[in-house]
């Protein structure tokens, strides 16, 4: 199996134009059968349920009272005044005229004049599912703006979460698009930089778009089996430059070492076949622990976070087998012509020398390798500190940027209407029977809950056609995420509801509504963290064993990983939790991470950090290999590979760091936080702890099979390096 990568290399380098072609087809294929077969199951609410209030959502479903798509259309004076009655009264009538011809609405109910005068709302209820409200609230829309314009004396606005869901995914296809006007070309120049030549800098920048381009039409087929909860796209971008670029960084710059090496007396495709024996194995094991890595989100039991797996495996794959096939054939053809492009001084050799700068960070650990480990662990140690203090809640509405005309319209909304910026909703499944004492302990709960000024003061009932199923609204005048809404949530569960409804024979009663949702979503998440937590540390370790045979590397990478991760998620608490760093970065702290953060910060940074990993262990262990004594072979290995692994970095930090000014406040926490964990990787991990581990172990560090190899004489099995 370890001849794959060497085999392929071997084909494609003396058929470049077939492999060129063959990689093509695959690609145009991929892309054109997820166009024609189209997105397949689009998540639905059911995919989203979690804890009680996903279980009170399916109570209220079977009962045909679950939420349905609302559009709410407000009318305000222009300089916020009270409104004359009469004039606001008739346009809101001629708002629901013109939404009562529309085939997507179902009902409109009356207009509700605030308390205050100043506003009147219209409420439109959609036609379809709440997640598909998106979909057909434009003409709605259209109608909403008709009316501004009939009336400019006044204010017509209209907001919802169909409207707002229209607006951020708006929003977020610009974001990505800026995105890549930033990522692409800083990409591109890093990587002439690291080869100076045009040649060589375009095929890493090609083989990574194209593996994008073959990902996502992989992830449109997959989505017939995964339902896809439309955040794949984004993963395979932010993951596929990454990881797409980084793997044919490796290839290339050690394709060009060898030719170096030679003097040129190699022809280009032996220097593509030493490469494949070398750098190829290392990017096919690097690849299989990305991909096992995020497969272990699955076990998360969320769409969001199986949308994200699956995004990240089928990116990852692509870019392994782009790097396996068609990669060594174009570094066949171009072979020498590409040095007539180059950007160097003629006659400039290629060696590859250990840079001033890691010399510079190599120093402290070849002279002092204990001091230099306890230092940089303590370092680590205080970055992840701040992790002790984290605090995860659901990213919700509330974090969406004001930008946004239906959010502008949102907070007008809730500032006239304060009763509606979240609620609680107490769900009671019952025989039919019982339809009568039900109704009656809802609504002493309702009157309980209304003297309560935690509550907003307005309950309403509502109890299915056929009587089972019956649902009480409690508007709180808080947002979800606020202690005041957590308390009246609290308060529900823990003495309202143990007082009324929940002493009746053979009722379920379970609460949902926003704030429930606020509260169960990142509970549901910390508890499944042990899980996929686990799962990332088998997978790490039986990788590293599989690939160098040692059960020492494998416990010190667990150690390295979780390391790592902790103090780039201690970075991103220390940063997003407070608001001190806002103006800096372009954010308003909710005094939080979001709660889908640090698992999905877990898995890929652990599936990174193999990247490194793998790269730099095997370049030791070719060196060991080879004769060369453990504690030598650590120096000259991290040093040669400090170069491509630096220039690795760069560019990894460069796509992650694209996503920092990106509106949707969990995108922007992912992006900085992976931004920092490749950087706290590639040089405090690299370049100071692993190193010094392994200087102070020596030829412990590959126990067992080294010391099979010093007892016996028997040279040591190549499986990477």
């Amino acid at each position: 199996m370890t001849d794959i990568p060497v085999r392929m290399a071997r084909w494609s380098a003396h058929h470049p134009w077939r492999a060129i072609a063959g990689w093509l087809v695959f690609v145009i294929v991929c892309l054109g059968a997820g166009i024609m077969m189209g997105g397949g199951q689009a998540a639905t609410s059911a995919d989203y349920r979690v804890g009680e209030a996903g279980r009170a959502e399916a109570m209220a479903a079977a009962g045909g009272l679950q939420e349905r798509p609302l559009e709410q259309v407000l009318i305000t004076q222009r300089d916020g005044s009270t409104l004359d009655a009469d004039h606001a009264e008739a346009v809101a009538d001629e708002v629901t005229t013109r939404m009562a011809g529309l085939p997507e609405v179902a009902s409109i109910a009356p207009p509700v004049l605030s308390k205050d005068g100043t506003a009147i709302r219209v409420d439109v209820t959609m036609e379809g599912p709440e997640l598909e409200g998106k979909e057909h609230v434009a003409p709605l829309l259209a109608q909403t703006t008709a009316v501004q314009r009939a009336h400019p004396d006044l204010r017509v606005v209209e907001t919802g979460r169909p409207s707002i869901s229209l607006d951020v995914q708006g929003q977020r296809s610009d974001d990505l698009a800026r995105t890549e006007m930033i990522a692409l070309p800083v990409t591109f120049l890093v990587l002439l930089l690291v080869f100076r030549s045009l040649a060589m800098a375009l095929v890493p920048m090609v083989l990574a778009l194209s593996s994008i381009a073959a990902a996502v039409g992989l992830s449109m087929l997959a989505s017939h089996l995964v339902p896809d909860a439309g955040v794949g796209t984004n993963v395979i971008l932010l993951i596929g430059l990454a990881v797409g670029v980084d793997y044919t960084l490796f290839y290339l710059k050690r394709e060009r070492e060898e030719r170096a090496r030679s003097g040129g007396r190699l022809s280009a495709e032996a220097a593509v076949e030493l490469a494949a024996s070398t750098s190829g194995r290392a990017v096919v094991v690097s690849g299989v622990a990305v991909a096992a890595s995020s497969a272990a989100l699955y076990l998360a039991d969320d769409v969001i976070f199986s949308s994200l797996a699956t995004g990240a495996i089928v990116v990852t794959v692509a870019a392994v087998v782009s790097s396996m096939t068609v990669l060594p054939a174009l570094l066949a053809k171009i072979g020498t012509y590409a040095d007539r492009w180059a950007l160097r001084r003629p006659g400039k050799p290629m060696r590859p020398e250990i840079g001033r700068f890691s010399a510079a960070m190599l120093r402290p650990t070849r002279s002092r390798p204990a001091l230099t480990l306890v230092l940089a662990v303590v370092a680590m140690l205080a970055m992840a500190a701040p992790l002790l203090g984290i605090k995860l809640t659901e990213v919700g509405r509330d974090t969406y940027s004001r930008d946004l005309p239906a959010m502008r319209a949102y907070d007008q909304l809730h500032e006239a209407f304060p009763e509606l910026r979240s609620t609680n909703q107490v769900v009671v499944r019952a025989d039919a029977s019982q339809g009568d004492e039900v109704a009656a302990a809802l609504q002493t709960l309702g009157a309980r809950a209304e003297a309560d000024p935690l509550f907003a003061g307005a309950a309403r009932l509502r109890t299915s056609a056929d009587g089972r199923v019956s649902v009480l609204d409690l508007g709180v005048p808080h947002l979800p995420s606020s202690a005041e809404a957590r308390s009246s949530l609290e308060r529900l569960r823990t003495v309202y509801i143990p007082e009324t409804v929940a002493g009746l024979p053979g009722a379920e009663v379970a609460v949902t509504g926003e704030i429930a949702r606020y509260a169960d979503y990142p509970e549901h998440q910390q508890g499944k963290l042990p899980l996929v937590l686990g799962a990332l540390l088998l997978v790490t370790f039986v990788i590293t064993v599989w690939a160098f045979r040692s059960v020492v590397l494998g416990l010190v990478g667990l150690v390295l990983n979780l390391l790592s991760a902790a103090a780039s998620l201690g970075v991103l608490t220390l940063v997003f939790q407070g608001s001190w760093a806002e103006g800096l970065l372009g954010f308003t702290s909710m005094g939080s991470i979001g709660s889908r953060v640090p698992l999905f910060l877990f898995v890929i940074l652990f599936g990174l950090s193999m990247d490194y990993q793998v790269f730099v262990l095997s370049r030791i262990r070719e060196a060991v290999l080879g004769g060369v004594p453990t504690r030598v072979a650590v120096i000259d290995g991290i040093g040669r590979s400090a170069g491509v692994v630096t220039s690795a970095a760069v560019v990894m930090v460069t796509v992650f760091a694209s996503f920092i000014p990106l509106h949707l406040l969990e995108m922007k926490q992912i992006g900085f936080s992976l931004a920092v964990g490749v950087l706290i990787d590639a040089i405090l991990i690299r370049m100071l702890v692993l190193p010094s581990i392994m200087m102070l172990l020596g030829d412990r560090v590959w126990w067992p099979s080294r010391r099979r190899a010093i007892t016996t004489g028997v040279r040591l099995p190549e499986t990477v390096g």
